[in-house]
């Protein structure tokens, strides 16, 4: 599954690439927690390496694959026994704010996986929009 969405964020890319560095979504994501195994002095460094635990008690494996500070992030991300891929966030300058694109790219590892990833594939809309709507509240 390739899906890529967009929203806005009321701040200049230099300024919102923070809200999706791993420390910085806890700004704006409910629950998120990520956890690092090695101390990180910076968490948007690639190689840094973390984990969250999901809604349903799964962990989700994530590794900062590259980065352009200020401007993009890519991500490696295995959530165990359901799913593997990436995540891009892309942000661009547009009147004073952001135009963010954000793109995951995911396979499942077994089929109840490709079902809740199909799920996933019809609701990205609403899963971006929710990203959007969460942001604008934090800030």
């Amino acid at each position: 599954m390739i899906r890529t969405g967009q929203l806005t964020v009321a701040l200049p890319p230099e300024e919102a690439f923070r809200l999706f560095t791993p420390l910085g979504e806890r700004e704006w994501v409910d629950h998120w927690d990520p956890h690092f195994p090695d101390p990180v002095d910076d968490d948007s460094a690639p190689g840094t390496v973390f984990r969250t635990a999901g809604h349903d008690g799964g962990t989700t494996t994530w590794v900062v694959v590259d980065r352009e500070p200020g401007r993009r992030l890519r991500y490696a991300r295995i959530a165990t026994e359901k799913t593997a891929g990436t995540v891009e966030v892309v942000l661009r300058e547009a009147d004073g704010g952001s135009e963010v694109t954000v793109t995951y790219q995911l396979t499942a590892l077994n089929e109840t996986a490709a079902a809740e990833l199909a799920g996933f594939d019809a609701h990205y809309p609403e899963f971006i929009r929710s990203w959007e709507e969460a942001i604008a509240a934090a800030i």
